[in-house]
């Protein structure tokens, strides 16, 4: 008997990859910041503005494109999302004033959105029984992208030689998405043989089976256009654009987010009013808490990454490239710990796996509060390491989850909780920028314990894995026919 998944591990190695060059591409001025700053004479207020451009527009990104995934399948997005981004790869690596530089940026920020793509169509090449550990890999080794793009990117820099070796370099790795774009479009399915690829019954807004859990997703509408709103201030505070231009986008997001509310109530109104089979419902409850989960967990991996050298040069004295050097492992660990993360959810239930992360998550930075000058080097980056694998592993548990809410909107699903880790990430270094970094863990520790009582109220999602395996043996009985 043939099994229906005939080819997984071929189509999880090429999303991985590609989401591995999203995150290349996505991170590959951070080497450069250095040389950016010499050559087109950034002040710091500049070098700031770069750093927000490139995660601003991820976050609505993340829940447009999970919306584009459920509509027209991952293979299509993902290839397109590759080839259109390479085009301002190539204006990045071609700009000549700061202006340039900064729409460059907006615009391929929109490429970390990929994330969520992959979740979906690994999900329909695993089984519920797997698909934790696949989406582990999947997330764990593509996003190795960023420290692949650190560690290679100022060598090949060298290598083109030249005052120009950094473009060839930026540039070289938006011909490699171009190409790898085409490649996937041709080679990757979005279902194995004979599964139909599911969708939802209306496009523009998440599915919802209650009006209660349609009230819920309206109100975590609002962090995402929050953040976009709080972002908008802190440009105009930095005199990039005049208090007209920022009212005009206060304006507009404004509208966005009533246009998104009627979207909601025009896409769910006609089913609530009909009723909702009872096969066809799913909480949203889950939704949120899976939300918050990954605010806790990538939001505070990409704050904590931002921070963690100047954390250890400033508190142990060290120079420079050894205080990168330890901070880069805090992001090395991903090789192992999603991946691990995803595992134990398959192996030994989703809630109490992510119970016990959170609470690991959660000594581990309390735990980091409490470094100082007087801890021995050693014990600090032990610790360190330590918290990061509850971190990352936190996340993989979170994607073990999330595809098994309610498949036919799983790209949306994993849209919001993607854009919720990037949240996340805005306000915890809004908070590090006010406070010691010893108030910032420990903001962070706290954050992950309100986490870990919420976690106690997710379901474990059995009913829909029991109907994928229903599907399976359905699929099963065809091919052996």
């Amino acid at each position: 008997m043939q099994s229906p998944y005939k080819g997984n591990v071929k189509v999880l190695g090429f999303t991985t990859l590609a989401f591995f060059i999203s995150f290349v591409v996505w991170f590959n001025m951070a080497p450069f910041m250095t040389t950016l700053t010499e050559v087109f004479g950034l002040s710091k207020d500049e070098v700031a503005l770069l750093a927000v451009a490139n995660v601003t527009l991820t976050i609505p990104a993340r829940v447009l494109i999970g919306m584009l995934v459920d509509r027209f399948g991952p293979r299509r997005v993902y290839s397109w999302l590759l080839i259109l981004l390479s085009i301002p790869c190539f204006t990045f690596a071609l700009s000549n004033s700061f202006t340039q530089l900064m729409i460059s940026r907006m615009f391929l920020a929109m490429i970390g959105a990929g994330f969520v793509v992959g979740i979906r169509l690994v999900a329909e090449w695993f089984p519920p029984q797997r698909v934790g550990f696949a989406e582990g890999v999947y997330g764990g080794w593509g996003n190795f992208g960023s420290a692949a793009a650190a560690m290679t990117l100022p060598t090949l820099a060298v290598i083109f030689g030249g005052e120009d070796g950094w473009r060839y370099a930026v540039a070289l790795t938006g011909i490699i998405a171009l190409i790898y774009g085409i490649i996937f479009m041709r080679v990757v399915k979005d279902t194995p043989e004979g599964v139909t690829y599911k969708r939802p019954k209306k496009s523009g807004a998440l599915e919802v089976t209650s009006y209660k859990d349609m009230v819920g997703l309206m109100l975590m509408s609002l962090p995402v256009f929050g953040i976009l709103a709080f972002q908008t201030y802190r440009l105009e505070d930095l005199d990039f654009i005049s208090s007209t231009v920022s009212i005009l986008i206060f304006l507009t997001l404004i509208f966005l987010f009533i246009f998104n509310i009627y979207k909601i109530w025009n896409v769910n109104k006609d089913h609530l009013r009909e009723g909702v089979p009872e096969k066809d419902k799913y909480s949203f409850k889950q939704v949120a808490i899976l939300n918050f989960a990954y605010f806790c967990t990538f939001g505070s991996e990409l704050a904590v990454v931002s921070m963690l050298p100047q954390f250890f040069e400033e508190t142990f004295a060290l120079g420079v490239a050894q205080a990168g050097l330890i901070a880069g492992s805090f992001a090395f660990m991903n090789l192992m710990s999603r991946p691990s993360g995803g595992w134990f959810s398959d192996k030994f239930g989703r809630k109490k796996t992510l119970i016990i992360l959170m609470v690991g998550l959660a000594l581990g930075y309390m735990g980091m509060a409490l470094i100082g000058s007087t801890w021995p080097l050693w014990l600090a980056v032990a610790l360190t390491m330590c918290c990061s694998f509850f971190v990352q592993a936190g996340e993989g548990a979170v994607y073990a989850m999330v595809p098994l809410v309610k498949k036919r909107v799983t790209g949306q699903v994993s849209g919001m909780v993607g854009a919720y880790g990037n949240v996340g990430s805005v306000i915890f270094l809004t908070v590090l920028s006010f406070v010691n970094p010893t108030i910032f863990f420990l903001v962070i520790g706290c954050s992950a314990i309100v986490c870990l009582i919420c976690t106690f109220f997710l379901e474990e999602p059995e009913e829909e894995a029991m109907e994928q395996e229903t599907e399976e043996g359905e699929q099963q009985k065809i091919a052996s026919v």
